[in-house]
């Protein structure tokens, strides 16, 4: 059987006949017409979400984040593509959320520290003029 097929063709798997079907009323020369390639699935954003649930949890939008990727997934195991591509968004809507009030925070954190060591440093020199310490300016 092998040496009939030829090393270089490769035939179609062959599917067992379905019960109550013939052989006979089956049409003889089926095409097989190509079919678009079909679009992706919607993305979840699952990884972004559970990085931002477990680094940049800004009141707790990380936390909501990762629920709407893990109700995106579910939907998309399903076959709703529709309703996978709303949770996704929402998801997506969220991490965009959390990660700019996370920086807006720590940039935030960054200004008063540095305005409070100056203002801290200023005093102590001020203190140290008033008091005439040598040393002071």
């Amino acid at each position: 059987m092998e040496g009939a097929r030829g090393a270089g063709s490769a035939l179609p798997p062959y599917e067992v006949l379905k019960e109550g079907h013939d052989m006979e009323v089956l049409p003889r020369g089926a095409v097989a017409v190509p079919l678009p390639p079909a679009e992706p699935p919607p993305r979840d954003h699952l990884a972004w979400s559970l990085c931002s649930s477990l680094y940049a949890n800004f009141c707790c939008l990380g936390f909501l984040a990762l629920v709407f990727s893990i109700k995106s997934r579910d939907r998309k195991v399903l076959g709703d593509y529709s309703g996978a591509l709303s949770y996704g968004s929402t998801a997506k809507c969220l991490n965009i959320t959390t990660l700019l009030l996370s920086i807006l925070t720590v940039v935030l954190i960054v200004i008063l520290l540095a305005t409070g060591v100056i203002t801290a440093v200023s005093w102590y020199h001020q203190e140290q003029h008033d008091l005439g310490f040598p040393g002071g300016t």
